[in-house]
């Protein structure tokens, strides 16, 4: 089922997330749930914050079909950087909860990540490239941190006027 997706500024998105205690079949309808919405957004990660859930959760795709590259959807309960790499990446970041505004992130170019998976398994795994600036934006999500906030002042206040300005016009509407 498709959740409606939360939009800055929404006190939900600046909070600090629980930890998901144990997994339940509760938790699992809400990763196929994310699955869905982020796909159909589109995107290639989204954070249970964002569809209002408060827990540790987060869902990433970033296989590009357009490639030939098979979709590979993750779900990470409780997902933490072990490790990251002195070198840095910068990438054009999006985010669902900001539509339509985009700016160049600086982050770790590897990350280590571990995490419990839908059935309860601990996992790790180290991820490059789009993946490792993906998960650690999801993760960012769940400590309450945007995208936005490793911009100048300047330039995260003008995107959150344009987004006040989006949540009116769609109440209107």
């Amino acid at each position: 089922m498709k959740r409606p997706i939360l939009i800055h500024p929404d006190p939900r998105l600046k909070k600090l997330c629980d930890p998901v205690p144990d997994m339940s079949d509760a938790l699992r309808a809400l990763a196929e749930d994310m699955l869905e919405t982020m796909y159909d957004a589109p995107g290639i990660g989204l954070a249970a914050p964002q569809v209002g859930v408060m827990s540790r959760m987060i869902a990433l795709d970033c296989a590009k079909p357009d490639n030939g590259e098979e979709a590979r959807p993750l779900v990470m309960v409780n997902p933490r950087v072990i490790a990251s790499s002195d070198e840095r990446n910068v990438y054009e970041e999006g985010c669902l909860s900001i539509p339509d505004q985009y700016a160049d992130v600086e982050r770790p170019k590897l990350v280590e990540v571990e995490w419990m998976d839908l059935d309860g398994a601990a996992r790790r795994e180290e991820f490059d490239g789009l993946w490792a600036t993906c998960v650690q934006h999801e993760i960012d999500h769940l400590d309450g941190k945007l995208f936005i906030d490793y911009l100048k002042p300047l330039k995260r206040q003008m995107i959150t006027r344009k987004m006040v300005k989006l949540k009116r016009d769609r109440a209107r509407a």
